[in-house]
């Protein structure tokens, strides 16, 4: 008997409790409706804010579609299915921000890279520059050290020209006394022969 009535009475309060949470659980699946319904506008909000559109058109498509089953379910007052449409908006529109941001990350990437890849270029073109003016301060010192060498062997074959010729004058001196002398011996009657006594 007092397992009846303890049965009894928990059914009663059971159905006491569902009769009472009957109105609160359509309120909170109403406010539950509002705040996908919510989330969801937001997220296809930043979905369009960052491009989804171009970059994910049919997701951020699908996702609208959803939402806007979703406002109607919700105006029309059917709750659960405003909920899952809701969700589902979200979910399509999480899948188009995540494209999206794919997307502007390997642009970004590709930036990156290319801007690095130019920086290099430069880097290699300042370092083969240098490398030339380098070259070209080398071949311009070598032929000043040429010019110098080539100045010094004409000075020293123009010294060795004047001495040459130096040598040459006093040569044709010379030949030129031993000429005035052997005429002055010609034109000498030879002596007469002393006889010593």
């Amino acid at each position: 008997m007092l397992r009846k009535t303890i049965f009894a009475t928990l059914l009663a309060s059971s159905a006491m409790a569902l009769a009472i949470a009957s109105p609160a659980t359509a309120a909170s699946k109403s406010d539950r409706a509002r705040e996908a319904i919510a989330a969801a506008e937001a997220k296809l909000s930043t979905a369009e804010a960052l491009g989804a559109a171009t970059e994910a058109p049919r997701d951020t498509a699908e996702a609208r579609a959803a939402l806007a089953n979703a406002k109607e379910d919700f105006k029309s007052g059917d709750r659960e299915p405003a909920i899952r449409e809701a969700i589902r908006a979200q979910a399509l529109a999480d899948t188009a921000i995540g494209i999206a941001q794919q997307h502007k990350n390997e642009t970004l990437a590709t930036a990156r890279e290319n801007q690095r890849a130019t920086v290099e270029a430069a880097r290699d073109q300042v370092v083969e520059a240098r490398s030339q003016a380098a070259a070209a301060q080398d071949q311009a010192l070598t032929a000043q050290q040429q010019a110098a060498a080539a100045q010094q062997q004409a000075a020293d074959a123009s010294a060795r020209a004047d001495a040459a010729q130096q040598a040459a004058a006093a040569s044709a001196a010379d030949a030129q006394a031993a000429r005035n002398a052997a005429a002055m011996t010609a034109a000498q009657p030879p002596a007469a022969p002393q006889v010593e006594t």
